[in-house]
């Protein structure tokens, strides 16, 4: 990604997948974060679709506190 018009066609790949929540777009890192029930290779297909290339850099699971009761 070169400019923030490529951060708004990423952003708008991204928000577009199945249970995407809030899309945060960093220019200066390259990196992505989507927040949400997402499926890591849809969230790639639409950003290498969207002509650029993409990678899961790893992902960090939220708990729900009532699970553990």
């Amino acid at each position: 990604m070169g400019c923030d018009g490529c951060v708004d066609i990423v952003s708008g790949a991204l928000s577009e997948a199945s249970g995407a929540g809030d899309v945060d777009v960093d220019l200066a890192s390259g990196e992505a974060t989507v927040e949400g029930d997402v499926d890591s290779d849809e969230l790639v297909g639409k950003v290498e679709r969207a002509g650029y290339e993409a990678e899961v850099a790893g992902s960090e699971p939220v708990s729900d506190d009532d699970d553990e009761e």
